[in-house]
C-alpha cells in the first residue's frame, strides 16, 4: 500500500509534502523538558529546605549571634528564636509533601516577607546598626528571589498534567476510503460534532477551528495535520498558543470479510484552566470524553444514512448538525389519530 512519502495530496491538496516527511512531535520535546524543568526545581527546593533547617536551627541555638550579625547587638533574641523554629518548619515541610513541594517553599515566600518587614524596621531604629541590617536585607532578598522562582517552578502546571486522554471507536458500514475522504474535508465536521462551529483550512494541512465552549463561550484554535495516510490515518496538533492544547488521531481500520470499518479516535487533550477548566466542563455537561462519543456515533449515522437521528430527549443539534425526531413530529402524530379515527368510523 502507498505510504505517506509518496503519496497524492488528499482531497483538498492542501497539505505539504514536508510535513508529511518530517512529522512534529512537539508534544515530547514538551514533556521532556517540563520534567528536566521540574528535576531542576526539585533540587533547588531541597536546597533551600536543607538552607532553612541549617538556620534555623542556628537561630535556635545561638539567637544572640545571629542577631550581632544582623546588627542587633545581641538583642531580640527571642524574636530571632521564634524566626528560627519558623525556618526549621518550612524545612522539613519541603521534605515531607514529596517530589512537588509548592506548598512548603511558598510558606517560605512568606517567611521572607515576615523577614524584609522587621528589617525594614529594624533599619528606622537609631539603635541598630544600620550596615548590618542592609546586609542582612540584600541576603533575605536574593533567598526570597530563589524562593519565588522555585514557587513559581513548582506551581507550573507541568504538559500532559490536567489533561485526558482517551481512546473511543465505532464500527461503521462503509469502506475505509469513503470514511476517509469524508473525514478528511474538514468542512464536514459541523455536520456530526455537536460542539463545532466551523472548520476553515487557511493554509498546507492548517485549520482553524471555532468550537462552542461551557457556558455559551466559544474558544478558536489553529491545527496542523502532522500524518496523512489516505485511507488509514488523519493525525493533527494544535498550534503554539491555542486556547485549547490537543493532538491526536483518527484510524480507519478494515474488518475482516468486508464488513464495515472501525474508526478509533485517539486523542490527547488538555482543556483550558486545567483541572478547573475540567471540571468546569463536566458540570456543563461538555466533558470532551461524552463530546467524541457521541460524536462518533452521529458520524456513523451520516455517513450510513445521510442524516443523524435522535430520540425526543436529546438536544436540537447546534450549528449544521440537523437531527429529526425518532417519533413522528406532532402534525404527522395528529394525521395519523385522524386517520384511524375515520377508519373506526368507517367501520
Amino acid at each position: 500500500m502507498q505510504r505517506t512519502d509518496n503519496r497524492p495530496n488528499g482531497p483538498s491538496g492542501d497539505i505539504a509534502p514536508e510535513v508529511m516527511r518530517r512529522p512534529r512531535q512537539p508534544a515530547h520535546g514538551s514533556d521532556r523538558q517540563s520534567r528536566m524543568r521540574d528535576a531542576s526545581a526539585q533540587r533547588l527546593a531541597h536546597g533551600l529546605a536543607w538552607f532553612s533547617i541549617s538556620l534555623g536551627l542556628a537561630q535556635i541555638v545561638a539567637p544572640r549571634l545571629i542577631s550581632r550579625l544582623v546588627g542587633g547587638n545581641g538583642k531580640y533574641a527571642n524574636l530571632i528564636r521564634f524566626y528560627g523554629v519558623r525556618e526549621l518548619a518550612s524545612g522539613l515541610m519541603i521534605f515531607g509533601q514529596g517530589r512537588r513541594p509548592a506548598a512548603a517553599v511558598w510558606s517560605r515566600v512568606a517567611g521572607d516577607a515576615v523577614d524584609i518587614a522587621t528589617l525594614a524596621a529594624a533599619g528606622a531604629s537609631p539603635r541598630m546598626n544600620r550596615s548590618g541590617v542592609a546586609l542582612a536585607t540584600a541576603g533575605v532578598l536574593g533567598v526570597t528571589a530563589l524562593d519565588v522562582y522555585c514557587a513559581r517552578e513548582l506551581s507550573r502546571e507541568r504538559v500532559g498534567e490536567a489533561g485526558i486522554t482517551m481512546s473511543r471507536s465505532v464500527v461503521v458500514n462503509r469502506p475505509p476510503h469513503e470514511l476517509y475522504a469524508f473525514w478528511r474535508t474538514f468542512e464536514n465536521f459541523p455536520r456530526f460534532m455537536y460542539h463545532v462551529q466551523s472548520v476553515r483550512t487557511t493554509g498546507p494541512g492548517v485549520s482553524h477551528w471555532v468550537v462552542n465552549g461551557p457556558a455559551g463561550t466559544s474558544v478558536e484554535w489553529d491545527a496542523r495535520m502532522t500524518a496523512d495516510v489516505p485511507n488509514e490515518r488523519i493525525s493533527w496538533q494544535t498550534l503554539e498558543g491555542a486556547d485549547v492544547e490537543s493532538s491526536g488521531s483518527v484510524r480507519f481500520e478494515p474488518r475482516p470479510g468486508n464488513r464495515g470499518t472501525i474508526v478509533r479516535v485517539d486523542l490527547q487533550y488538555r482543556p483550558p484552566g486545567g483541572k478547573a477548566g475540567k471540571l468546569a466542563a463536566m458540570l456543563f455537561n461538555e466533558s470532551p470524553e461524552q463530546q467524541i462519543y457521541d460524536d462518533l456515533h452521529r458520524f456513523k449515522q451520516i455517513v450510513e444514512t445521510g442524516e443523524v437521528v435522535r430520540s425526543d430527549g436529546s438536544p436540537e443539534g447546534m450549528g449544521d448538525v440537523r437531527q429529526r425526531p425518532g417519533q413522528p413530529s406532532g402534525e404527522a402524530s395528529a394525521y395519523g389519530d385522524t386517520a384511524a379515527s375515520s377508519s373506526a368510523s368507517a367501520d
